[in-house]
């Protein structure tokens, strides 16, 4: 049965420990699946680029317990590995709870916890802080603690000796050195495709999972479960039939948060995915009928996204003509009048939106969305749910009329958010088409609507 990969609290060191099984698993010729719970985009990358598979995101907020099952069995059943990263600390989830936790995840799953602890600065203590994790939910499984941060030979005894007094087995023991840190901004790690040494990287995971890991105790724990029957939950629907239709998505370094679901279920609804990069200034896609934004890292892109004129003249003609645009989060940036960048200059930007935004608070949780009304992907009071994580923030909010959803969440105030038109859902709101499958089908049936855009 595979293992879930979780930590005491987010920097501990469970995403080095996922990378570096991962890339062991390929050095060693065996096929491994990973998995990410909750609403990330970053690690996901990283595993990607480590098993040569796409990473899924399990989260059962955003998509229901049975859709997370089922893509666990789906995805993991394909490989002869698998293993699942861990979000921040194993009992954090929405708000206070455990909703949507890691230990949530491994409980819905029936998955054993392997525990990451940042060992640096304790010794003795260790024993009680394990001793904690493992005593908080009786029915949760901890299979054994991976060390990260140990600092000599006797400060491994000393964790060694802690651990055996609680009969805890100790499965593997990073050594602390500046090396082992993986690069992070603002919204957290380095995307893949910026670590120019990427498969420097993946080498030096492997060697640090041989020389470091108890591979005889960690290996069974990566064994792929054999498949099961599950109950369809009406995620996967058929494929149209007909003439496919065509919709480009954002797709480069300003615009790459999305899950892999996302394309799989518009193809599932016969859609032709065509890959449009405005930061490269590519014109959209010849016969595109709809276009889709994801959220990324167009702030830190800004001026050469201004000077994309080519791009942002067929984004303005597009909504001109009709056609359906999906934006989220960084998506929606590109929407606006204005983009300050991380230094604070402002770049102007496609100007379909009344805003400008610049950095302001950091906006993180999970988000209960009401639709106010009918617009592009949603019919009035349709409820989903969805999560906001950015820290640029917009000078205008939406008109009365305009407005897309109440947001409602712990810790943060109901408010309208989003811009809702018949061909325009505009939002900061990141969500999980897994969980909200009319959206594709919806969104696939505008564009099947919508003439295609024609070079002018």
């Amino acid at each position: 049965m595979p293992c879930l990969i979780a930590a005491p609290a987010s920097g501990s060191g469970k995403t080095l420990v996922s990378l570096s099984l991962t890339a062991l698993a390929r050095r060693r010729g065996q096929s491994i699946q990973t998995f990410k719970v909750g609403p990330d985009y970053l690690d996901p990358q990283l595993l990607s680029a480590a098993s040569g598979r796409p990473c899924r995101n399990l989260d059962p907020l955003l998509c229901g317990e049975a859709w997370v099952q089922q893509s666990f069995q789906q995805h993991g059943s394909a490989a002869e590995l698998s293993l699942v990263e861990g979000v921040m600390g194993l009992f954090d989830g929405r708000g206070p709870s455990s909703e949507g936790s890691s230990a949530h995840v491994a409980q819905l799953l029936e998955l054993p916890v392997v525990l990451v602890v940042e060992a640096s600065r304790q010794a003795g203590s260790l024993a009680a802080l394990v001793r904690g994790f493992r005593d908080h939910q009786p029915n949760l499984h901890l299979s054994g603690v991976v060390l990260n941060g140990v600092g000599s030979e006797r400060h491994h005894a000393l964790l060694a000796e802690a651990l055996a007094s609680i009969a805890m087995p100790l499965l593997g023991a990073l050594p602390r050195h500046d090396s082992l840190e993986l690069p992070s901004r603002h919204l957290g790690l380095l995307p893949a495709h910026e670590l120019a040494d990427l498969e420097e990287r993946i080498g030096a995971w492997a060697d640090l999972a041989e020389r470091h890991f108890a591979l005889d105790q960690l290996w069974p724990l990566l064994q792929s479960a054999a498949p099961r029957t599950l109950a369809a939950n009406g995620s996967a629907p058929p494929a149209e039939g007909g003439e496919p239709v065509r919709i480009a998505i954002a797709s480069d370094a300003a615009f790459h948060f999305r899950y892999p679901e996302a394309s799989e279920l518009l193809v599932q609804h016969g859609v032709e995915v065509q890959s449009w990069s405005p930061l490269a200034d590519q014109p959209l896609p010849e016969g595109c009928q709809a276009l889709v934004l994801p959220g990324g890292y167009p702030e830190l892109h800004a001026a050469q996204l201004a000077a994309s004129q080519r791009s942002l003249q067929d984004l303005r003609r597009a909504h001109q003509r009709g056609l359906p645009i999906y934006a989220e989060c960084g998506g929606l940036l590109l929407l606006g009048q204005q983009l300050s960048d991380r230094n604070g200059e402002p770049h102007s930007m496609a100007g379909l939106l009344p805003f400008q935004a610049a950095r302001g608070s950091l906006s993180l949780g999970y988000r209960t969305a009401t639709a106010l009304r009918n617009g592009l992907v949603l019919q009035e009071g349709d409820q989903l749910c969805g999560h906001e994580f950015h820290r640029w923030q917009l000078s205008n909010s939406p008109d009365e009329t305009d407005q897309l959803w109440q947001l409602e969440g712990w810790g943060s105030p109901m408010r309208p958010e989003g811009w809702s038109h018949s061909n325009l859902h505009a939002t900061w709101l990141h969500l999980h088409w897994g969980g909200c499958g009319f959206i594709p089908e919806r969104l696939a049936a505008a564009a099947r609507r919508t003439p295609p855009l024609l070079p002018c």
